[in-house]
């Protein structure tokens, strides 16, 4: 097998490993299922990455280096922007989830898998340990420290909290079980990334606004 080749087998492996520990989590799945949906042995598939653990890892590894970096790099960029300006609330929620919502708009199906996959380690006490820590946990200072710049007086349980509360519903949202579909009889999507990108900016600045109050611009003289 050529370099090629090998290269190609392992990226339709990880596709397919994706594709099904978004839908049925880790335990759901086994590496015989991923072999047989990668039409691989499970000998290569275990040659490329090891034991199923590690082929779980090296997904969910793929992806998050990528989007970690790039909401910190829109951040950035947000307050670069904002020339010597404090950033609005709305902006760094929006750096938040643009990346996201890139990611969406991609044309990449694994995309999809990997939000829901995101999900599913977001809300999970065990993975959400490992994964999170090292992957995206890292990047979070920055969006507390540029929300106390906005909430001078806010205490900082107060937006941590605020937080946490976006990060669960976005956990959800990403999660794209297709309850929402139900419940509103089809008048809303869940896999409408959009709809729900355009809703939540202003549903998550007044969460923040409600318990961390008024916003403190400070501005040049």
């Amino acid at each position: 097998m050529n370099k090629k080749d090998s290269g190609l087998k392992s990226e339709r492996i990880l596709d397919v490993a994706e594709e099904l520990f978004a839908l049925h989590g880790f335990d759901g799945v086994t590496m015989r299922q991923i072999s047989t949906g990668a039409n691989v042995d499970v000998a290569l598939a275990s040659y490329h990455f090891g034991k199923k653990l590690d082929l779980f890892y090296a997904v969910f590894h793929r992806r998050a280096e990528l989007l970690g970096n790039t909401r910190r790099e829109v951040l950035r960029n947000s307050l670069q922007a904002a020339s010597g300006q404090p950033q609005t609330l709305e902006q760094i929620i929006e750096a938040f989830l643009l990346p996201l919502k890139f990611a969406q708009e991609s044309g990449d199906p694994g995309w999809k898998n990997y939000m829901a996959l995101l999900a599913y380690v977001m809300t999970s006490p065990v993975w959400s340990k490992t994964l999170m820590k090292d992957n995206f946990d890292k990047h979070v200072g920055e969006f507390i420290e540029a929300l106390k710049v906005i909430f001078p007086k806010a205490r900082e349980a107060d937006l941590h909290w605020c937080y946490h509360y976006v990060s669960g519903a976005l956990a959800l949202t990403l999660a794209q079980t297709g309850r929402i579909d139900r419940l509103s009889g089809g008048k809303c999507q869940s896999s409408d990334f959009e709809a729900a990108y355009q809703r939540m900016i202003p549903f998550m600045a007044a969460g923040f606004r409600a318990v961390c109050g008024k916003e403190t611009i400070i501005k040049n003289r």
